[in-house]
């Protein structure tokens, strides 16, 4: 027999997202918050003049510069107010939680629940002003030296550009908050989504115009799109992927009653660090690329040139350390947010077991066994996402960069907001299923 709740989904329409007034009022919401943050990317920052920037970043858009600007929409090549985006947070939040597993203090923090983590929440707000105020000094002094970049250099420029690009940065947190709190999904993410789906249309008509003017055959435009298609069919199914560990809980009894002991699951996800190896691996591996990029490149050595080139999108060495800095990043960050002990301990602290595993350290030994297994199909399958676009364009020619960084953001961000959705319209028809019986149950007393 069918669960209640595989019921419900099976009778999940449009008039019963219609009838969910709740739900609408929190789409509406989530699409206007994204909509002023999309306008805020138009709004440029001032004293830039905007032709010298253009050329400017032109030179370093195949650099770490370029990878920012996917995420923020486009903002850092205006120089907008948002240039920085939300990248700031999520630096802190990373810090943070790598912090919170070596810091005493901090993980005895996380663990006095809602109270601890407002304070953590707070720490991580300290640590994006404090990023982001660096990142923006930073910039305002790239900028300056850039050639007739800024209008009137100086130390003017420098405050006002620190002073705009973080409050920039603390508005789109606070968005971020408020989307997450007030809307539907999380707010973090779907600012990251809205600013790389925000480029897309401009990628598919930059193609197809390459297309029309023979500089790519129809064969390998069909090969890109195939290929983009299969690539979110393969993440849809390993971002689901879970492997489940069997959980028994013993008998108890309840005054003269005995009652049976119940059985449930552990879901272990194949891919528990998400994005965040990509991210982490882009970053530092562009790093090096961008600042030889703003230095001058004739005179540096020439050992230190060969290096800079093998480092280019689409070269072996460049694919390599790539997918060296995916896999440790992958180990490195599933160890940080997910603790085999804390879960063996809570486990014996409810009473549950694995069957034919004591529980305590013998439990945190086989779960972190099992976790290391399916970390390393998880760090293998983030490879293949990742390399995948490094080969078109090191085989096939492909001019633009269609990262698989970008194509896991808009998956994942999409499948957790649908299933919000979801989410929200059991609850709601579920609470119409309780009225009816309450009002059915109410005529009978009546009769």
């Amino acid at each position: 027999m069918a669960s209640a709740a595989e019921q419900l989904a099976a009778n999940l329409n449009f008039s019963a997202f219609a009838k969910a007034e709740d739900l609408k009022k929190r789409i509406w919401f989530t699409l206007g918050a994204l909509v002023v943050y999309r306008l805020g990317t138009y709004i440029p920052m001032p004293g830039i003049n905007p032709d010298a920037l253009a050329q400017a970043f032109q030179q370093q858009s195949t650099g770490i510069l370029g990878l920012f600007n996917m995420f923020a929409g486009g903002a850092v090549g205006r120089m907008a107010i948002f240039a920085l985006g939300i990248m700031p947070y999520i630096s802190a939040s990373i810090i943070i939680q790598l912090m919170t597993s070596v810091i005493p203090s901090l993980e005895s923090l996380k663990k006095e629940g809602e109270q601890g983590r407002k304070i953590i929440n707070q720490y991580t707000r300290y640590g994006t002003v404090l990023l982001a105020t660096a990142q923006a000094y930073g910039i305002s002094v790239g900028l300056e030296h850039g050639a007739n970049i800024v209008v009137d250099p100086g130390w003017f420029f420098r405050v006002s550009t620190v002073i705009t690009l973080v409050g920039g940065t603390m508005f789109l947190m606070w968005v971020g908050e408020q989307i997450t709190s007030r809307g539907i999904g999380n707010g973090i993410s779907l600012i990251i989504f809205t600013g790389i789906v925000a480029n897309l249309p401009a990628a598919i008509a930059r193609l197809l115009e390459l297309g029309r003017t023979g500089a790519l055959s129809t064969g390998i435009i069909l090969t890109v799109i195939v290929v983009a298609i299969l690539c979110v069919g393969f993440i849809v199914f390993m971002e689901r992927a879970q492997r489940r560990l069997l959980i028994q809980y013993p008998k108890r009894q309840v005054g003269n009653r005995m009652f049976q002991g119940d059985t449930s699951h552990l879901p272990l996800k194949l891919n528990t660090s998400g994005v965040i190896p990509p991210i982490f691996a882009s970053s530092l591996l562009l790093l090096p690329v961008t600042i030889a990029n703003f230095a001058n490149t004739t005179t540096l050595p020439g050992w230190a040139t060969a290096i800079i080139a093998s480092l280019g999108h689409g070269q072996p060495l460049y694919m390599l350390i790539y997918a060296g800095l995916i896999i440790f990043f992958s180990f490195f960050y599933t160890a940080v947010v997910f603790n085999p002990k804390d879960t063996a301990d809570n486990l014996k602290r409810h009473g549950g077991f694995i069957p034919g595993i004591r529980p305590g350290e013998r439990t945190a030994e086989y779960i972190d066994y099992v976790l290391t297994r399916i970390t390393v199909i998880g760090a293998i399958y983030l490879v293949l996402i990742c390399l995948l676009p490094e080969f078109l364009i090191s085989a096939a020619g492909v001019p633009f960069y269609l990262g698989g960084t970008s194509l896991l953001i808009v998956v994942s961000v999409t499948m957790d907001t649908v299933a919000q959705i979801q989410g929200h319209l059991l609850a709601h028809q579920y609470e119409g299923l309780v009225k009816k019986a309450k009002l059915r149950g109410g005529r009978r007393g009546t009769r």
